[in-house]
């Protein structure tokens, strides 16, 4: 789920001014191009920073959803942790995985515009876009967790994913009580995240003008 309003192939269809110039065949395999790589990294990326919370919350990685990050990102975040040692709780090749994965996206399509626009922007729009990753990986989270709460309360995933949403919900349970015995958290924390995404996409656009 992406609440920001900002997608990388809009910088680069920007820059190259191709919708004015080239094929409807080169624009579709372009958009194709992108959603793959949208999946791709939202993939890989989205494993490390799970890597990285966990880590940081210290959750064992032992069970399926554990299991599944590891086999997603070892190929990556082994040989970073080998230059990159974790500092205190902070997993610091985790996090490295993730913006690496988010530039790789980013410099591809920058390559399949033909280099067109500025290279600094394709490195300041890695780093917004592994900010959007984050507020929409969270996002689905806390949407995950809101449903599992109703369906099952008891499960051993909603034990894990309750524990990674603990950290941010917390906050907003200390100022906004239950209303009606409902807890409304999930709710105000969706919405900050929107707002959030809302924002980080107009500073991506500005960037691209």
């Amino acid at each position: 789920m992406d609440w920001a309003v900002f997608t990388p192939a809009i910088y680069f269809k920007g820059s190259q001014r191709y919708h004015q110039t080239s094929s409807g065949g080169v624009h579709l395999f372009t958009q194709i191009i992108s959603l793959l790589l949208d999946v791709a990294a939202g993939l890989v990326g989205g494993a490390c920073l799970l890597r990285l919370i966990m880590q940081w919350q210290r959750i064992p990685f032992n069970n399926p959803i554990g299991r599944f990050i590891f086999a997603v990102s070892d190929w990556l975040v082994m040989p970073l942790r080998k230059r990159l040692p974790a500092i205190g709780r902070l997993d610091t090749a985790s996090l490295a995985g993730a913006w690496l994965v988010k530039l790789a996206q980013f410099v591809a399509l920058w390559l399949l515009s033909s280099g067109h626009g500025s290279l600094l922007a394709v490195l300041l729009l890695s780093v917004m876009g592994l900010a959007q990753l984050v507020i929409s990986g969270l996002s689905a989270l806390i949407l995950i967790y809101a449903v599992l709460s109703w369906v099952q309360p008891g499960s051993m995933n909603m034990v894990l994913i309750e524990r990674l949403c603990q950290p941010w919900l917390a906050p907003i349970r200390r100022v906004l009580p239950m209303i009606g015995g409902v807890d409304l958290s999930s709710l105000v924390l969706l919405l900050l995240l929107q707002i959030a995404g809302m924002v980080l996409g107009a500073i991506q656009m500005e960037l691209m003008h």
